[in-house]
């Protein structure tokens, strides 16, 4: 029977401070001659907006070099139990795990009334081995990265930052559904995407220069550039907010289809135009200007 080096969190975003966790848990692991494991839920504890879905949450968190994530049905019972009853129940009987590292204010267990301390006692008693992890090195010399901070840049619409954060650019995935046609008439066709997970986070309103990963592309395709409207189109009168995805150099029809969207850089606020002349010499500017952000990141 392997027995396990384990943390424990929500890894919304997955980002660089996840990553700095995961990799001394991997080593940890490494050193011992165990193995290692993330625990997480499978869905957010708080009600707020999200990073990750589920399903690309495991998919970044599989891409660390881990070598489980074990996903914890975040159910009535498992509320319940105190941090002594859910170390001796899940870490210790359900998953093997004889090394647990976690940060000092890292708090789990019913109303996560106990803190590290308490841990490390229970641990005793039950045979594991409780770590503090140190604290994880700030993003540029900043503050340090956190979940809610990266909710705060993409709420503001500087979505370049959020993605120095999380290591990776932020992505959306969805399906396409039919809009009004607008941006045809334009010269500018748009896919209208619907967010596979209505929770979610959005950024702010604005246009933004994209990369665009169509389902039928292989892992080794590049993706298509493209730049996506968030906002209320109030150029033509009021509506919802939709999110509109137009790719460059594309002739095709994406009704339909699911799509991953990653943001690359944000070109301008969302605002409204006079006539529709004036927005579609706009569009020609953006669309020159979503190329240009594009391939200076590559």
């Amino acid at each position: 029977m392997e027995g396990y080096v384990a943390t424990i969190g929500m890894f919304d975003g997955v980002h660089l401070g996840h990553q700095f966790v995961i990799r001394q848990v991997v080593q940890c692991a490494r050193e011992r001659g165990l193995l290692s494991m993330a625990l997480t839920f499978d869905h957010t504890v708080r009600r707020e907006a999200v990073l990750t879905p589920l399903d690309e949450k495991l998919r970044l968190l599989n891409a660390t070099g881990l070598d489980r994530v074990e996903v914890l049905p975040f159910t009535r019972e498992l509320k319940s139990l105190t941090a002594r009853e859910f170390m001796q129940q899940v870490l210790k009987e359900q998953l093997h795990v004889c090394v647990l590292m976690t940060g000092y204010d890292n708090r789990f267990g019913h109303n996560r009334e106990e803190g590290f301390d308490d841990y490390v006692y229970y641990g005793r008693e039950l045979g594991i081995e409780v770590v503090s992890l140190p604290p994880a090195p700030s993003e540029g010399g900043g503050g340090v990265v956190s979940s809610s901070y990266i909710r705060q840049l993409l709420s503001e619409g500087r979505v370049e930052e959020a993605s120095r954060c999380l290591g990776h650019p932020y992505l959306i995935s969805g399906h396409v559904e039919h809009g009004e046609h607008v941006g045809t008439g334009l010269g500018y066709p748009t896919a209208n995407l619907v967010a596979d997970d209505p929770n979610q986070l959005i950024p702010a309103n604005g246009v933004y220069a994209v990369q665009v990963f169509p389902p039928t592309a292989s892992s080794s395709s590049m993706p298509y550039m493209g730049m996506m409207n968030i906002g209320t189109r109030p150029t033509f009168g009021v509506y919802p907010q939709t999110l509109e995805v137009h790719l460059l150099h594309y002739h095709g029809d994406l009704y339909g289809q699911r799509l991953g969207v990653s943001f690359v850089g944000r070109i301008r606020e969302e605002r409204r135009f006079d006539h529709l002349e004036a927005l579609k010499r706009q569009l020609q500017q953006d669309a020159i200007q979503a190329e240009r952000i594009i391939n200076n990141r590559k």
